[in-house]
């Protein structure tokens, strides 16, 4: 059994939550993979949007290649928001993946989103629930972040969490690191996914 966490990131944000969800797979004993998606956009632009000295933190994580999903027997997404959608990175990514799709090489396998936003409503969930659209057109099992994992409930600070897949707020700037419940929220959906692919497994 192996899960891949498959993210993209511009400013690491979604890297930081990415080792938190692989963190829980590791303990449900499940062995997993963290990998990225290609950047499309040029040097030039990354510069502009200050993220050059960003990507030094990630860099070093392999990229993924999309033929490669129908290795794992559960697959975790994470993706920046933009304009309530998925980064037109992982967009990209998606729609090289044709080939298994037309193989069925993801039906009956786990897939779960977690995501980031700059503000409490800057469309994480939309984000998520629109990625699940591409999941259930690949026959994957959706999971989300189950009100078992009782963070998301808080009312005492400003974070993410929804019943679609955990997720965090970073701020307009990106200044706003993860919080503990964030954090929190991205290893229980690793646990959680994990669980359910080793009873998928039996």
């Amino acid at each position: 059994m192996k899960v891949l966490v498959l993210f993209y990131t511009t400013y690491g944000h979604n890297y930081e939550m990415a080792k938190a969800v692989a963190e829980g797979v590791k303990q449900a004993g499940v062995e997993v993979e963290i990998k990225r998606v290609p950047e499309i956009l040029p040097d030039e632009i990354i510069s502009r949007m200050g993220a050059l000295e960003a990507r030094k933190a990630f860099e070093h994580i392999p990229i993924a290649e999309p033929t490669e999903l129908g290795d794992y027997d559960g697959i975790i997404f994470g993706t920046p928001t933009r304009y309530g959608m998925m980064a037109a990175q992982m967009k990209a990514f998606l729609d090289a993946t044709g080939s298994l799709w037309a193989k069925g090489a993801l039906i009956g396998k786990v897939g779960a989103v977690f995501s980031s936003t700059g503000t409490q409503h800057g469309g994480q969930e939309a984000a998520i629930l629109s990625f699940h659209t591409i999941l259930l057109h690949h026959g994957m099992l959706i999971s989300g972040l189950p009100y078992s994992f009782t963070g998301q409930t808080t009312m005492d600070m400003i974070a993410g969490g929804s019943p679609y897949g955990a997720s965090q707020i970073v701020g307009g700037d990106g200044s706003k690191p993860a919080n503990q419940i964030e954090l929190d929220g991205g290893k229980f959906l690793g646990e959680h996914v994990a669980n359910i692919v080793k009873k998928l497994a039996k």
